[in-house]
């Protein structure tokens, strides 16, 4: 049938001319241009509502039904720009020394953990992290930060190829490598045994995670990743949770550090990250990235839930 031969491949030029477009092009105005000019055309192009169309109605979707989207053009500008700005952080990172860290990026707290400190460094998709990564190594830390294996990648050789690369960039701002996930914990052990830090994002949803435990966030049901709080209590290593904010009207960035230390009760650590988790999303609902993902992050409780 060369009529249908000829619209698959027509669909699969349009979607990858698109994220030419949205994972190259555009976010990475940001290596050419000083920030401010940068940042300022990102702004105009929150509000263009082709832009990430497809995840960002998606998104408002889930947002609206948890009555986090009262004003629907400004939450979807807000998103918009948060997520061009997190794709523009591969090409500041790379093109970027640590002076721009030292301009651009306020730290609030601190990391609560010395060089050569075994931690496990707790954050969420919100925001833009890939700079809270290069403060810890500019401060002495050696961070590796589990990443997922990525999914759906099929049929996108530049989303393929910009997935590649921006592991890279983190690699080298963190100065350690990624520890791929799910898989055995030696990597993970190894880290903490040679005095390193782990980084987790940690509210993925419940079925990417063998372990999990039962917690209420925003009024709903979640199940949480425990295996690493309970290792983390096991091990006696200290946590710290962390944040990245963007500043919308210019471009700066807010890192804010919450050391809780060394915890004796796995369940009791996870009620207080996902306390932080709650406070932030209910401050600004558009700079949490897993709206998209929300059907199956807020879940009840199954069998396998740990107890």
């Amino acid at each position: 049938m060369p009529g249908a031969r000829v619209a698959a491949m027509l669909a699969r030029l349009r979607v990858e001319a698109r994220d030419v477009l949205e994972l190259l092009l555009l976010p990475g105005l940001a290596a050419v241009l000083p920030w401010r000019w940068s940042f300022a055309l990102f702004r105009r192009m929150a509000g263009w509502p082709w832009l990430y169309r497809a995840q960002c109605m998606r998104a408002l979707a889930q947002a609206q039904g948890a009555g986090m989207a009262p004003d629907a053009a400004r939450w979807l500008r807000e998103y918009r720009l948060v997520i061009l700005t997190d794709h523009a952080d591969h090409y500041l990172a790379r093109t970027r020394s640590d002076a721009w860290l030292r301009r651009h990026v306020r730290a609030t707290g601190d990391w609560g953990v010395a060089p050569g400190q075994a931690a496990l460094l707790v954050t969420f998709h919100w925001g833009c992290g890939m700079w809270a990564q290069r403060h810890a190594h500019a401060h002495g830390l050696l961070p590796h930060t589990l990443v997922a294996s990525p999914e759906g990648l099929r049929g996108r050789t530049v989303l393929r190829w910009y997935v590649r690369e921006r592991l890279r960039t983190l690699a080298d701002a963190q100065g350690r490598p990624v520890i791929h996930v799910p898989g055995p914990m030696r990597s993970l052990r190894r880290a903490w045994g040679a005095g390193e830090q782990v980084v987790v994002v940690i509210d993925v949803p419940a079925d990417q995670v063998p372990g999990t435990v039962p917690l209420p966030v925003l009024g709903r049901p979640v199940r949480v990743p425990a295996a690493l709080a309970r290792l983390a209590v096991e091990q006696r290593v200290p946590v710290t949770v962390y944040t990245l904010d963007l500043d919308l009207a210019t471009g700066e960035r807010q890192l804010r550090l919450y050391p809780l230390g060394v915890w004796d009760d796995a369940e009791g650590l996870l009620a207080r990250v996902f306390e932080r988790f709650e406070a932030v999303v209910r401050e600004r609902p558009a700079s949490w990235h897993l709206w998209t993902e929300a059907g199956r992050f807020f879940a009840p409780p199954q069998q396998g839930d740990v107890k």
